[in-house]
Order: structure tokens, then C-alpha cells, then sequence
């Protein structure tokens, strides 16, 4: 009985791969991602910048448009009246704010490369954690983003999430644009 040499090749190859996925510059690789996606768990940012979706037990968040950002096709009304008392809302899709900053959508964190941060490099990701400013410079990141928390994360931690950002299916979502408090003139962003 001769072996079968086409299982054989497949199973070299297989071999082959394998160790390749285990060589260490993989594994490093792989290691930042597992860690940045522990930092972006722990630092709840699925919560705000994945938008919700109705499911069977009612409101759940959208997977599939995971880290996707305030729906590009979702025109919200004006927002609620608010007084010193209670001074901020939210959208029921959780990806919308307004409080006395303006009104700010949760931002396509996903590598899309013109609505996302696919063509922000790692130094501009971190740079624009630490100092709280849009890639851009010309606005500072609004509430209720927690920049100030996470500027405070190490350069490795910060590339681990860029890490993991960059590892996600890239979502075209145009997100809205910031909308500074009535009356307010700012420069374009």
C-alpha cells in the first residue's frame, strides 16, 4: 500500500505553517494584539463605539459593526433640553452625546482608510491620546471620551491597542461631525 503522497504534501505544508504561526516574531505580534484587545475590553471602548441594534431580548450591541462609530445613516433629532441638574445625554444607539461641550459622535475606530483610523500611523494614534487632539490638531477629543485615562496608559500599552484597532475588519462609516455648543463659532476640523 502506497501512502498518498497529495495528503502527504498537505500535511507538510501544514507543518510548514504551523511553524511558522508559532515563530516569535509572529507570537509577539500576536501577544500585542491579544493584550490590546484586553486593554480595549477593560477600557469599555466597544461600549460607545459600537452602536446598538435592536436584537431578540431587546437593545445589544451591533458586532457587525463593531468599533464602527456613531452609524453614518443615523440623522438624530435635536437633542433633549438639558439643565444644570442633569447636564449630558446620550443616544439610545449609545454613539451620540451632547452635554455642554456641543454634541460629539463616538468616532470608525476601525482600519478603514478614509472613514477609520486606517491611515493614522502609531505615533499619530498616541500622540493624539496623549495630548487629547485630532490627528488633525485642530480640536481637542469632546466628552465623554476618556482621553485623559488612557494618556496615562504606556507607550506599549497605547501600540497594543493601535495593534488591536488595526487587526479589526475595516467598516466604512462616515461618522457626523462635531457640532460645538448653539451659538459657538470653531474652526473647521
Amino acid at each position: 500500500m502506497c501512502p498518498d503522497t497529495r495528503n502527504s504534501a498537505t500535511l507538510a505544508i501544514l507543518a510548514i505553517a504551523c511553524g511558522m504561526l508559532a515563530s516569535p516574531s509572529f507570537a509577539g505580534d500576536s501577544g500585542q494584539v491579544k493584550r490590546g484587545a484586553a486593554l480595549v475590553s477593560i477600557g469599555g471602548c466597544t461600549d460607545c463605539h459600537t452602536p446598538f441594534k435592536m436584537g431578540p431580548n431587546g437593545p445589544e450591541k451591533d458586532m457587525a459593526r463593531g468599533l464602527s462609530g456613531h452609524p453614518e445613516e443615523l440623522l438624530l433629532p435635536p437633542p433633549p433640553q438639558l439643565a444644570a441638574a442633569w447636564n449630558w445625554a446620550g443616544a439610545a444607539t449609545m454613539t451620540a452625546f451632547v452635554g455642554p461641550w456641543g454634541t460629539t459622535y463616538s468616532a470608525n475606530l476601525t482600519p478603514d482608510k478614509e472613514t477609520g483610523i486606517g491611515a493614522w500611523t502609531e505615533k499619530q494614534f498616541i500622540q493624539n491620546l496623549r495630548s487629547g487632539k485630532h490627528v488633525s490638531g485642530a480640536r481637542p477629543i469632546m466628552p465623554p471620551m476618556p482621553w485623559p485615562a488612557l494618556a496615562k496608559l504606556s507607550d506599549q500599552d497605547l501600540r497594543a491597542v493601535f495593534a488591536y484597532l488595526k487587526a479589526q475588519p475595516a467598516i466604512r462609516n462616515k461618522v457626523p461631525d462635531y457640532q460645538p455648543p448653539a451659538g459657538t463659532l470653531t474652526k473647521a476640523d
